[in-house]
């Protein structure tokens, strides 16, 4: 069926009572750092933490009792998994999904947790889809696409009558891109309620075959990506019409880009976001002329990073602000050098985590010794500082922009 803005309409009615109304937010601090107005819709606080949940929803509610009664499956990577699997398990549906190899750990046990049965096939979602439609057959389940099914694509829309009933004036929404079920849905329900709107879809430079059809282009599909939840080769031809009739325009991000608009969702709003979220940030980061003077609001549509993953993103990004820095020193091997370097850095309002003293390094006469000292610092600016105090002590010291 063709959607418009009244079935949508009928759809949220219909999933309201299970679903939260996720906050709108004004972004206060990314807003004064970037010079823009900027809002955020926060479907990370969603069940299971990510807008998929109200796909899935409005899909198991339209099944019958003989369908309910055999269960249902589904192939994600794990927003869509949890989804279903959350929704199932509270209506008493069986739920099998399949996910694919390299899934992060923390996906696959919580969809496991939420009492769905987990299997594991195929590189990714494009590889697992005809495995599990195989496998539907075999058990005679009712197939849940993630976004190739016009329920799905319904519930997702509702994002976006919720964003303008919370913020009516909004001039621009943007909306990550995978399959293109979340972008389709809410651009028919945010063109419906207000036409002039504009709407932006934001892709993974590495997975952008939405893009590369809006703009009849050969598309990119190379390498993992940090934004695995939209890492999608090819969108529903349904969505992709959707896309080119209602769409504005299409941004794509590199994984840099991607990395640190996590990492500045986390810093300035103290939000965790998982890196489809961060691809629509780093979009908006990117072409930031296009959006002064406008309210703008961005989907956070999921906060589902593996921990580990984060962690190691939060460590880089310190390391890119300066807030912790590595500093080499080719020392003498005498007694009160590391006293003495320890002494300089706290003068100077810094901190000392971690020191590394090597003496077998043969990059060094033998009467000297290289010193690795880990210092936390404000900032670079406090870094330059700190290093310009040490040299002017005599110490011959580099840091990694150095090397």
């Amino acid at each position: 069926m063709e959607l418009d803005v009244e079935q949508i309409k009928a759809v949220y009615e219909t999933i309201k009572p299970a679903t939260i109304r996720t906050p709108m937010v004004p972004a206060t601090r990314l807003s004064h750092h970037l010079g823009i107005d900027l809002s955020l819709k926060l479907e990370n606080l969603q069940h299971t933490n990510a807008f998929k949940a109200r796909g899935a929803l409005a899909k198991l509610l339209t099944l019958t009792d003989d369908m309910r009664k055999t269960g249902v499956i589904a192939c994600s990577a794990g927003n869509h998994a949890q989804g279903v699997a959350y929704h199932s398990n509270r209506l008493g549906i069986p739920a099998t999904i399949v996910m694919p190899e390299g899934t992060p750990f923390n996906k696959i046990k919580r969809t496991s947790d939420l009492g769905a049965e987990v299997v594991i096939h195929g590189q990714g979602f494009d590889d697992s889809v005809q495995f599990t439609l195989d496998l539907a057959a075999q058990k005679g389940l009712t197939f849940i696409h993630p976004f190739d099914d016009p329920m799905v694509v319904a519930g997702q829309g509702t994002v976006a009558l919720e964003m303008l009933e919370q913020d009516p004036d909004l001039d621009t929404i943007v909306v990550p891109i995978g399959g293109g079920g979340l972008i389709a849905g809410m651009a028919i329900a945010a063109k419906g309620v207000k036409p002039q709107i504009e709407i932006v879809g934001a892709q993974a430079h590495l997975f952008d075959a939405a893009k590369a059809d809006f703009d009849e282009a050969a598309p990119n599909f190379a390498g993992a990506t940090l934004a695995e939840g939209i890492a999608v080769r090819q969108p529903a031809d349904a969505n992709l019409d959707v896309i080119r009739r209602l769409v504005d325009r299409i941004d794509s991000a590199t994984e840099a880009e991607i990395e640190n608009a996590i990492f500045d969702l986390l810093s300035y709003e103290k939000l965790v976001a998982e890196g489809a979220a961060g691809a629509g940030l780093a979009v908006i980061e990117k072409h930031l002329d296009q959006y002064k003077g406008k309210k703008v609001g961005l989907v956070i549509c999921g906060g589902n990073i593996d921990s580990r993953l984060l962690s190691t993103l939060i460590l880089r990004g310190l390391m890119r602000d300066g807030r912790i820095t590595r500093l080499t020193f080719e020392i003498s091997d005498t007694p009160g050098q590391l006293s003495k370097i320890s002494r300089i850095i706290g003068d100077a309002g810094a901190n000392v985590i971690e020191v590394i003293h090597q003496r077998m390094m043969q990059s060094v006469s033998l009467k000297q010794a290289e010193l690795e000292v880990v210092i936390e610092a404000r900032d670079q600016t406090h870094v330059d500082e700190i290093v310009g105090a040490l040299r002017e002590n005599g110490l011959t010291v580099r840091i990694p922009q150095d090397v």
